[in-house]
């Protein structure tokens, strides 16, 4: 008999480390822009279409085998059919590989909470951040030295980790209280402040503005699926190693609907927040609002937060010091819920293989965490992080999600999981959810790896800026690296034999 498995503490814990991983920075420098540049107000119909359809169904999904397994992604998939189990390891791997950089972003914000006091920024926001915080080099092949004052932010992100991490659900139960509503109510702090100034209806006038002629157009669907598989923190392994602690008695799709629309709910609201304080730069620096990315600001990506909002900040008429602060604990408590629930996964999925102490498992997985995120340090780290950003999101949990839903649609009991998951589910999913699972979804998600591979070949990411050999080792070679290294931890033999569930 194994050791009996972690359990959260309550229904609300769980829900509430749930959210957690899926809200982060992307709900803050992604969904907003991506919302304006693909129909302003119209985007919600094929976002929350996409939700439904897909997100949702594909939560349950993830969520279901890891609570009636009782077991992370690749020990679930396993006991599902053996030969499943590398889907889940490439879903760790990719989850391990975006933590790496992910923790980066965060020192940059360890770093910009303490400028906040002096305001070093002020009348050099770009400069500042390129030269100052990266240290910025000429391009991917020029690593540069490191940072110093990154790596030492980067080694205080790690800690900070594993001291959220350490005790499994114990530990991540009472930290989810604070880092889940803190950034919540900073995100309300900050958007209070920004409907104040002037201009700020302008920008949220351009956010919501509906464009209905962009629904007829397949790209704008297609950003709608890849936000929602993008936010939501499936293809990572991270719900299914949340739901392996609740009793295989328990509700799921009503704590899916609700991990969903509360994701989906703080996106939709982060943009009222980003569109105000692009409608009062464009009143500052006197250009129409829709002209402040030619004015050179950045509404999306790390420029929004450090660039353009930082400058933003520098020019409130009070209190600058005080917002500079909030706004950048605000981003590293986004950030952190994301990175722990990334690393949490990988840290069960190695306890459940190999039967370690979770406690030694999370101690390595920092320190491989550490050393992994040194190269995003260095004068390149920006270009490196751009490029596996791009492939891990692109060919990572895109991938994942196609195959779980191929593998586990057609190849297992789908009908037997739909009826547990209904036995003991406040809301019934139905033969509806089957069809999702079977067909819809991994036909949409077929085509977005299709179109996106194809344009990929035709045009190669970064529009030239980039050399081809970057691309193979932190793109292409990368991905192929993750799968045959997945491939590998699926043939190692578990210590313990896997329990069986009947069907």
């Amino acid at each position: 008999m194994g050791a009996k498995r972690e359990r959260w503490d309550s229904r609300a814990v769980f829900i509430l480390a749930a959210i957690g991983s899926a809200i982060g920075l992307g709900n803050v420098w992604r969904f907003p822009y991506i919302a304006f540049k693909n129909g302003g107000g119209a985007f919600l119909i094929p976002y929350f279409f996409a939700l439904l359809t897909a997100g949702i169904p594909v939560l349950i999904l993830e969520m279901a085998i890891g609570q009636q397994f009782q077991a992370a992604a690749p020990g679930a998939l396993r006991k599902a059919k053996k030969w499943f189990e590398f889907v889940g390891w490439y879903a760790i791997l990719v989850a391990l590989c975006i933590v790496f950089y992910y923790c980066v972003i965060m020192a940059w914000s360890l770093n910009y909470i303490v400028h906040s006091f002096t305001l070093a920024w002020a009348g050099r926001e770009a400069d500042f951040f390129y030269n100052d915080v990266l240290h910025l080099t000429d391009g991917p092949a020029h690593l540069g030295g490191i940072s110093w004052q990154l790596l030492i932010s980067l080694a205080i992100t790690w800690i900070g980790i594993f001291l959220c991490v350490r005790k499994g659900t114990e530990s991540v139960g009472k930290v989810v209280w604070v880092s889940v509503n803190l950034p919540l109510l900073l995100l309300i702090i900050m958007f209070l402040r920004g409907v104040t100034l002037p201009g700020a209806m302008d920008g949220i006038r351009m956010y919501l503005t509906p464009d209905w002629s962009a629904l007829l157009k397949p790209s704008v669907w297609g950003a709608a699926y890849g936000q929602i598989f993008f936010t939501l923190s499936v293809g990572f392994g991270v719900m299914s190693a949340y739901a392996s602690f609740r009793p295989r008695k328990s509700d799921i799709t009503n704590n899916s609907f609700i991990t969903g629309l509360s994701n989906s709910g703080v996106e939709f609201f982060a943009g009222f927040a980003v569109f105000a304080v692009a409608g009062y730069m464009a009143t500052i620096m006197q250009v129409p609002v829709t002209g402040v990315e030619e004015a050179g600001l950045k509404i999306s990506g790390p420029g929004l937060a450090f660039i353009t909002y930082a400058s933003a900040i520098a020019k409130l008429p009070a209190l600058q010091q005080l917002f500079g602060v909030l706004f950048f604990v605000m981003l590293f408590s986004l950030g952190i819920d994301s990175a722990f629930s990334l690393t949490e996964a990988a840290s069960v999925a190695l306890a459940d293989k190999l039967k370690f102490n979770r406690l030694k498992v999370n101690i390595v997985l920092c320190i491989i965490g550490f050393f992994g995120g040194i190269i995003f340090t260095s004068g390149a780290g920006f270009y490196w992080l751009d490029i596996v950003d791009n492939w891990m999101n692109q060919w990572g949990l895109v991938i994942v999600s196609f195959l779980e839903c191929v593998f586990l649609g057609w190849f297992f009991n789908i009908k037997w999981l739909q009826e547990t998951i209904d036995k003991y589910g406040e809301i019934k999913t139905g033969k509806l959810w089957i069809v999702m699972i079977k067909y819809v979804t991994p036909i949409i998600l077929g085509i977005i790896i299709v179109t996106t591979f194809i344009q990929e070949v035709q045009h190669p990411y970064g529009g030239g800026a980039y050399p081809m050999w970057t691309l193979w080792v932190g793109g292409w070679g990368l991905v192929i690296f993750l799968f045959a290294l997945s491939i590998f931890l699926s043939n190692l033999k578990e210590r313990v034999k896997s329990e069986v569930v009947k069907k």
